[in-house]
């Protein structure tokens, strides 16, 4: 039965071979499972339901890219989009996480449409460059200064101006820590550094008195508090169209460059080059999405962390499908998720954030029509403690900058669609 849905042999695995990478991907993503719960609960979201959630979404994310696309890639509720959802969203904007789970699921409906009806390449495709480049490089600069602010390190005061906060600050000191621990661990070649750096930072808050933990497993938390109590009608408001363009465009560019990563590191790209069943990736990766707004978390997307499964042997879904299996089986792991303080969250926030800022490397400097729409896109978000704000600025001056060095030929009509429509946006919200 494995051989015939996962084609080990031609694969050039085994059963072995493909528990292995699909422990070791668990195990490289299983920090999602703390850390999600944790920025989630700053929304007003029940920790326990969300806990649940992701579980629950992360398992049938696996299961779906395993047994529909045949891919060792993982899912899980992206690190990136859950900030946004909390810090901004919620937070910043004042809305609902009702209404937010609503612009979850309206993103994952269109993100089907767009698998069903062959579009997501065409639209990868029409999508500049700089504008890609610009909102990962912003999203790590927002990514950045939320974790500085988890930390206290910065802290906004009473004109509205970053200042320094105080630095020997229980979560400061528990962010220096964390990032030594993930750096040091990342430089000395041992995996597992982010499960080291959260677990050390836990069981100090324990120690200290700032956290407590009363058992290991038990039953999984109730998840009514969360389940279906998303607000899809409050989502329709025009204000929050970039909202969900954002958790659509972000979750589309953040999975299809994790799909061709893990696919060229695992050699699975056929002879030309190409991705074979890409829309049943990106299909499983928008299930999930829609998923994730029904149990009561933020977009699922695929995560990079698949790479290390595949390292380690794991070249069929049957891997995404064992990883998917080690989720549902976290379900009774709550009391350890529970443990774990919003300090041990800083450090793996600003760490994920300075991978995304390699992106900067690539940018065209010398064109300045290409470089000022990436930094502007870039600026914007962590300014504005927006995603949404950066991409639509990042639209809008791109298609100003072409038409105002004349090189509106450059411009297509998705591009320019987009930017009217932020625009739109802003003028009506």
């Amino acid at each position: 039965m494995l051989e015939k849905l996962f084609q080990l042999t031609s694969h050039k695995t085994s059963l072995q071979q493909e528990f292995v990478g699909g422990i070791t991907t668990f195990f490289s993503m299983a920090y999602i499972l703390f850390i999600n719960p944790v920025i989630l609960e700053n929304a007003g979201m029940d920790k326990g339901a969300v806990f649940v959630a992701t579980c629950l979404a992360a398992t049938l994310g696996c299961l779906m890219m395993g047994l529909l696309a045949n891919y060792p890639i993982a899912l899980a509720p992206s690190m990136g989009l859950n900030v946004f959802f909390t810090y901004t969203v919620v937070l910043e904007m004042g809305y609902s996480w009702q209404v937010a789970l609503g612009g979850v699921f309206i993103s994952g409906v269109v993100f089907v449409a767009f698998s069903l009806l062959y579009w997501r390449a065409k639209i990868i495709d029409l999508i500049p460059e700089p504008l890609r480049q610009g909102i990962a490089i912003g999203i790590g600069f927002f990514m950045a200064v939320i974790a500085l602010k988890i930390a206290g390190i910065v802290i906004i005061n009473d004109d509205n101006h970053l200042s320094m906060g105080n630095l020997f600050s229980f979560p400061a000191l528990m962010w220096g820590l964390g990032m030594m621990i993930i750096v040091g661990c990342a430089a000395r070649g041992i995996r597992g550094g982010i499960l080291i750096s959260i677990l050390t930072v836990t069981i100090i808050a324990i120690f200290m008195g700032n956290s407590t933990i009363d058992a290991i497993v038990s039953l999984p938390p109730n998840m009514t508090a969360t389940y279906l109590q998303l607000d899809i009608q409050g989502a329709l408001d025009i204000s929050l169209i970039s909202v969900v363009f954002a958790f659509l465009f972000v979750d589309l560019f953040d999975t299809s460059t994790s799909l061709v990563s893990v696919a060229k590191r695992g050699g699975l790209l056929n002879t030309a080059g190409r991705f074979p069943r890409f829309g049943r990736a990106l299909f499983s990766d928008a299930i999930a999405t829609i998923a994730s707004a029904l149990f009561g978390t933020s977009t699922t997307t695929a995560y990079i962390e698949s790479t290390a499964g595949v390292a380690a042997g794991g070249r069929t879904g049957l891997t995404s499908v064992i990883t998917g299996l080690c989720f549902l089986l976290a379900i009774f792991f709550f009391p350890l998720s529970q443990a774990v303080p919003l300090a041990a969250a800083s450090s793996l926030i600003f760490y994920i954030a300075t991978l995304m800022l390699a992106n900067l490397i690539n940018v065209e400097w010398e064109d300045l029509t290409e470089a000022i729409p990436v930094v502007i896109t870039a600026l914007v978000m962590p300014l504005t403690l927006s995603i949404a704000n950066g991409i639509a600025f990042g639209f809008i001056s791109y298609c100003a900058i072409k038409i105002a060095a004349g090189r509106y030929h450059q411009l297509n009509l998705l591009v320019l669609a987009i930017a009217i429509l932020f625009g739109v946006s802003f003028y009506f919200g």
